[in-house]
C-alpha cells in the first residue's frame, strides 16, 4: 500500500527518514512545504510547482517507481514534469512511466576541502557585469549546459580571467544544506593546462565556507572529469536517474 506519511510534511522529518542523504539535503529547500512518503525502502517527496523537479526519492528504485507511477496515473504528476530517483533500469522505468527523456548521471560529493591546486587563487566571484562574457564562453565551450546567466537556481558565478578575457567559469547552484557546482567549463583553447582543476578547487573551497558538504553532477561517460573530481576529494558517489515525463 502506498500512502503519504503525514510525519514527513516537515523538512527535518523527511531528511531524517531519508538518512540525511546528500541528494535529499540538496533537493529540499528550507522553508518550502513538501509532501513526503515511505514505501518499501524508498523515501520520497513532492515539491511545490515551478521548481526544476516535481519530486524525488532516495532508496530502493522499484518502490519509488511504484509511487511515481501511481502519482502519474492519478494526475498528481503531469507530462513535462521531472522526477529523480536512485539508479533504475531504463527498461523498468519505461515499463512503469511514460518517458519523454531519461538521463543517468552520477552525484559526487566531498565532505572536506580539496587538496590545493596550482592557480586556484585565480578563481574569483563574478558579477552581473560579467554576464555577457559568461554567455559567450558558455556558448563556445559548453552549449549543452542548463546553467546560464540569469537562470533561476543559479546563486553565483565564479571564473578565471586572463586580463579582460574569461577563460573558465562555473555556476554555484547550492540549495538546502549542500553546496553544489554546475556548468564547469574551460575555453577550448585553454584546456589541458590545469584550469579545470583550479576552478573546481577554488569554487569548492569557497562553498565549504558555507556548507559541510559540496556536491556536483557528472555524466558516467565523462571519465576524465570523474577522475579529476575524485582527486579533488569527491570520493562519495551515487548513480541517479532523472525522468522527464511524457
Amino acid at each position: 500500500m502506498i500512502t503519504v506519511d503525514e510525519s514527513l510534511t516537515e523538512r527535518e522529518g523527511l531528511l531524517a527518514a531519508a538518512g540525511h542523504h546528500p541528494y535529499a539535503r540538496h533537493a529540499l529547500r528550507r522553508g518550502v512545504a513538501v509532501r513526503g512518503w515511505r514505501h518499501d525502502g524508498a523515501v520520497g517527496w513532492l515539491l511545490p510547482p515551478g521548481g526544476w523537479s516535481a519530486g524525488g526519492a532516495v532508496g530502493a528504485p522499484g518502490p519509488a517507481l511504484d509511487v511515481f507511477a501511481a502519482q502519474r496515473a492519478d494526475g498528481t504528476l503531469r507530462a513535462g514534469q521531472s522526477v529523480n530517483l536512485s539508479h533504475a533500469d531504463p527498461d523498468e522505468v519505461a515499463a512503469r512511466l511514460p518517458v519523454a527523456r531519461l538521463t543517468e548521471w552520477d552525484l559526487l560529493w566531498a565532505t572536506g576541502p580539496p587538496p590545493h591546486r596550482p592557480e586556484q587563487e585565480r578563481v574569483v566571484r563574478l558579477t552581473e557585469a560579467d554576464h555577457p562574457a559568461l554567455a559567450a564562453l558558455i556558448e563556445e565551450a559548453f552549449p549543452a549546459t542548463t546553467s546560464r546567466p540569469g537562470e533561476p537556481g543559479v546563486v553565483d558565478w565564479y571564473g578565471i580571467r586572463d586580463g579582460d578575457r574569461l577563460l573558465a567559469c562555473g555556476a554555484d547552484r547550492s540549495r538546502g544544506d549542500i553546496g553544489f557546482l554546475a556548468g564547469l567549463t574551460v575555453a577550448p583553447g585553454h584546456r589541458g593546462r590545469g584550469l579545470g582543476a583550479a576552478l573546481t578547487a577554488g569554487m569548492t573551497c569557497a562553498l565549504f565556507g558555507r556548507y559541510d558538504a559540496v556536491a556536483l553532477g557528472v555524466y558516467p561517460d565523462n571519465v576524465g572529469a570523474i577522475r579529476l573530481y575524485r582527486r579533488l576529494g569527491f570520493t562519495a558517489a551515487e548513480r541517479r536517474t532523472s525522468v522527464e515525463l511524457a
